[in-house]
């Protein structure tokens, strides 16, 4: 019995598919199937109905799958318990972000975090909220950074910063004079949004408000970039709202738009560090958390008067 074997086991429960499972688990299908043969040969027993169409595991399978999950989750506190001890931070640290987040917050704080941690070697993957929080439930990430709250009660949540929300306007917008925005000036008619599973889509759509769209025309773009949508604005299509990080590189010499901010109270997101809450690495989490607050820019440090958009 190995624990490749557990972790294939375990794979083709979630994905119900032996195909599947062995592409997920970076192996051909033949490879993964005779390991898990291998393993049914030496407990004597079968752990998958194979007739089944998705894969289902038979009784005796389920409470094998179920000690597998808990055999591959302590052989990794124990690589956790040896790597990372209270004076020296080393090993693998996996970081899921969010893609509204990540690419405008990780270039602020990784060198820095990276120069005091050399010893640490991060791994950090742009993912769905929904995503992210099934990762962190199965161990497969360390730790997670969210704009959403989180209501699992195995997760805890840290506060870094609450972030602002800002208008991006193309230059012929009706709004384009207005000194500040309101949100009363939202309306979903004229504004482009992310698809479908992105939680700052769900923010943006809580604060804009609904219109009558009859006889006027309308645009359906679905993306899940908030570049592309930056990209769309610019060429004099609508207007898009932003988080104050994706605006900060903005040269207003060479963009063909315009930032809005609004008018206190400011809409306003809370972006918040996740970690399992059997954790066996508080130290680098300690270490992670400080680093990102001590890169944050000033007005991130601030406590002006916003509305949290939830």
């Amino acid at each position: 019995m190995t624990l490749t074997q557990l972790s294939y086991i375990v794979a083709v429960d979630k994905y119900r598919h032996f195909a599947t499972a062995a592409e997920k688990s970076y192996v051909t299908q033949p490879t993964l199937s005779m390991q898990i043969h291998k393993l049914e040969d030496e407990l004597g027993v079968t752990i998958f109905d194979r007739t089944k169409s998705p894969v289902i595991p038979t009784p005796i399978g389920e409470k094998i799958i179920a000690q597998a999950q808990v055999i591959l989750k302590e052989s990794r506190e124990l690589t956790d318990i040896a790597n990372f001890k209270e004076d020296e931070l080393r090993g693998t640290f996996k970081v899921g972000i969010i893609p509204t987040i990540a690419p405008y917050l990780v270039p602020i704080f990784l060198r820095s975090f990276l120069e005091e941690h050399p010893n640490v070697d991060i791994v950090i993957e742009e993912v769905l909220t929904g995503d992210l929080l099934e990762q962190l439930a199965d161990d497969k990430l360390d730790a997670g950074i969210i704009a959403t709250p989180v209501e699992q009660s195995f997760i805890y949540t840290e506060d870094l910063f609450v972030e602002p929300f800002v208008g991006y306007l193309s230059l012929n917008h009706p709004l384009i004079d207005k000194k500040q925005l309101t949100v009363d000036d939202l309306d979903r008619s004229n504004i482009w949004l992310l698809s479908e599973g992105h939680c700052f889509r769900d923010q943006t759509v809580k604060l804009c408000k609904e219109v009558d769209k009859k006889n006027r025309a309308s645009i359906e773009f679905k993306s899940g970039n908030l570049e592309t949508l930056k990209r769309l604005v610019e060429q004099n299509f609508g207007m898009t709202l932003l988080p104050w990080l994706a605006v900060q590189e903005f040269d207003g010499k060479c963009a063909n738009a315009v930032i809005k901010e609004f008018e206190d109270p400011v809409p306003s997101r809370k972006v918040r560090l996740i970690y399992g809450r059997k954790h066996i690495k508080p130290t680098i989490i300690r270490a992670f958390k400080q680093s990102i607050c001590d890169s944050l820019p000033d007005l991130l440090k601030t406590d002006k008067k916003r509305v949290l958009i939830e």
